[in-house]
């Protein structure tokens, strides 16, 4: 006699995202909607230093705006340090307090100094760490990110081949191929991991609501390295969901 084993239904997992607003991270998003995790919380560090090891500088003080779009809940938190283990140890706080399964991370060949400090801060409190979308082809991801319809807007640079030219631009195929050919010749990562460049996205199929920056000032340290200020934003809602809006009260 057999007797066949039931199988209790698999637990959806709860997660928060590290969230910067840039490509990785709002990508991030993207990636745990389509494995069906449980989006809890966005969480964003706001250095007051330029020197952090762990946290992007430049527009983070804007994520509020992106995860309203989004529709998830947020956390914005500060830190003034520029040491992993203290930095990793601001994320462990907000956890503690918002516990998770995991926390995602973006990034494709993601610095193994951020995802090794924060595994380590919460690895006592059974909480997971992984990047997203880990190992996957960084050329081809942010070919589908473009057609894709997100719009990436670089915010900071820090690298030879990379000018003031490039603050405030946003990617598309064409200048894409450009920034490739820098890459390659000057020999930064293309998607910018190291820091070589950061990016703000402020607008794609994920989101809800589309972020537009009206005003925004362009800040120099060197001939390759500097930051984007966003002065000013205005937030427009998107027709699509204007008329899917309308689908679902008529």
């Amino acid at each position: 006699m057999f007797i066949k084993a039931i199988s209790s239904p698999q637990r959806i997992m709860n997660v928060a995202v590290m969230f910067s607003g840039g490509k990785d991270s709002v990508f991030a998003v993207d990636q745990c909607l389509s494995k069906g995790y449980n989006i809890q919380y966005l969480l964003s560090v706001k250095p007051s230093r330029r020197d952090c090891y762990l946290f992007h500088y430049a527009t983070v003080e804007h994520t509020p705006l992106l995860a309203d779009s989004l529709g998830y809940p947020h956390i914005l938190v500060g830190c003034d340090v520029a040491d992993p283990v203290q930095e990793a140890q601001i994320v462990r706080q907000v956890v503690e307090k918002n516990p998770v399964d995991a926390v995602v991370l973006g990034g494709v060949g993601l610095q193994e100094t951020q995802i090794k400090s924060i595994r380590d801060a919460l690895f006592d409190l059974g909480v997971e760490v992984f990047a997203a979308h880990k190992d996957q082809d960084e050329e081809q991801l942010m070919r589908t990110m473009i057609a894709d319809g997100y719009e990436i807007i670089i915010t900071e640079i820090a690298s030879d081949g990379l000018t003031e030219e490039w603050l405030g631009r946003t990617l598309t195929v064409e200048n894409f191929e450009k920034l490739r050919m820098l890459a390659k010749r000057y020999g930064f990562d293309l998607l910018g991991e190291g820091g070589y460049y950061n990016s703000l996205v402020i607008d794609g199929p994920i989101f809800t609501k589309q972020i537009k920056i009206v005003e925004s000032e362009k800040v120099m340290e060197t001939a390759n390295s500097g930051y984007l200020k966003v002065l000013k934003t205005i937030v427009m809602p998107k027709m699509e969901s204007i008329y899917n809006q309308g689908l679902q009260t008529s």
